[in-house]
């Protein structure tokens, strides 16, 4: 049964931490995302951290927890989870006897070096948003855009999770091969079309032993939480090996993830109707609860920024390519996909990802990537300081940020993940 919420995300809640009551801060009390870090420059091992406002709290400093294992954590039962929630919640809030204890586990995140969230054993990437899936294939199927098993089954294939780092890092642009219109032979040579995929990145919590499938009604139990995903794409090498297989070299060169992993009962808020467009098909029996389309999706709002060398340079700021929402986006829920990913008998780990794919919405301004905002090339983005782009270049940077906002709940968000082009 999907969590509902609770006492830690009562809106007069605040925190002894000044920066996490200010308004539109990204990490208030109600939200205790977790992360890895360390002091910058400290060399020192990594450590399971919470933000709140400006800063993290370190759980072995605070006494709660005893190592630096988020995967251990990970795997605990939801019922533990929410305990330490709940104990983060009272020690973090205003009048808290911990807080002069806790004060001195706090390091700000400006000084801090994160890491990647868990140590990721496998790596899914769905394929949930129709919206995208549409609009790729009408470019390469203008007649049959959307392929007829779409809307029976999550579509995803296996991908590759020891190239996925950690926001900020440099993205140096692939090589592959690469087959030109007018050509009868393929070359080797630098990505020509190089993408982003704005997409979220959900994590396994307790796995599942191998051929023991998870049913829909327990699917969410198994879900620590969700981050910001950036699964770069090499458009034209990814164009001329996909068949028979899929995409291969054109997605295993980098993905990026954002440091701070929200959990699912801090998302507890901002649940949405699961709902199909009329004259869709309804999800087969094993993909279907009462509750999953109740409440199984969110609303989640999703944007994307780039900054290009030239802007950073003249000291402009990044602009917004193209802004979404996850309840307009996804055509199946979190939950769904854990279901499906294990109904043959598939187990998960704790920290394994399952990652959205492209999310975009159903109007060109929600377009979750290059590909689809530029028309193949066809239309080249213009941006405000005349320059125009139909893949990334160079020296771009490319940020995703998310966010949680609704009537009646504190606004909490994801952070962002960034990443900058290397040539």
């Amino acid at each position: 049964m999907p969590l509902a919420p609770d006492t830690t995300h009562d809106i007069q809640l605040r925190s002894w931490v000044a920066s996490a009551n200010q308004p539109g801060c990204d990490f208030p009390i109600q939200n205790l995302p977790f992360g890895r870090f360390r002091v910058a420059g400290s060399g020192q091992a990594l450590r399971i951290g919470v933000a709140i406002g400006d800063q993290i709290l370190d759980l072995q400093a605070a006494g709660l927890v005893d190592g630096g294992d988020m995967n251990a954590l990970m795997a605990a039962a939801a019922a533990e989870r929410q305990a330490l929630r709940h104990t983060l919640s009272q020690g973090l809030r205003e009048g808290s006897a911990q807080q002069a204890a806790w004060s001195k586990a706090l390091v700000a995140q400006a000084q801090a070096e994160m890491a990647l969230p868990c140590r990721i054993g496998d790596y899914t990437d769905f394929y949930t948003s129709v919206h995208h899936a549409t609009n790729v294939g009408r470019q390469f199927r203008p007649d049959n855009p959307l392929l007829p098993n779409y809307k029976w089954v999550p579509i995803g294939y296996h991908g590759r999770a020891s190239s996925i780092g950690v926001s900020g890092q440099g993205v140096k642009r692939p090589q592959g091969q690469t087959m030109a219109a007018d050509a009868s032979t393929p070359v080797l040579g630098p990505c020509k079309r190089l993408d982003y995929e704005l997409e979220l990145g959900w994590f396994i919590g307790q796995g599942n032993d191998l051929g023991a499938p998870i049913a829909m009604g327990a699917a969410e139990q198994h879900l620590f939480g969700v981050a910001l995903f950036n699964d770069w794409s090499a458009r034209d090498i990814q164009g001329w090996e996909y068949q028979p297989l899929g995409p291969f070299l054109s997605k295993n060169f980098a993905s990026t993830l954002a440091p701070w992993v929200v959990t699912m009962e801090a998302l507890a808020p901002f649940r949405a109707p699961f709902v199909r467009a009329e004259g869709d098909p309804q999800p087969l029996p094993y993909l279907d609860t009462p509750d999953n389309r109740a409440q199984g999706a969110f609303t989640i709002t999703l944007e994307v920024l780039l900054q290009t060398s030239r802007m950073r340079a003249a000291g402009e700021p990044a602009v917004r390519l193209s802004c979404t929402n996850t309840a307009r986006a996804a055509y199946w829920t979190p939950a769904q996909l854990v279901a499906h990913h294990t109904v043959n008998g598939c187990n998960l780990q704790p920290g394994d990802l399952l990652g959205s794919g492209t999310l975009s919405g159903p109007e060109p301004h929600e377009a979750g990537s290059l590909l689809e905002l530029g028309g193949s090339g066809k239309h080249p983005v213009t941006l405000p300081n005349g320059e125009q782009r139909s893949f990334l270049e160079d020296g771009d940077t490319l940020t995703l940020r998310g966010w949680c906002e609704r009537a009646g709940a504190v606004r909490i968000g994801l952070g962002e993940v960034s990443g900058t082009v290397i040539g």
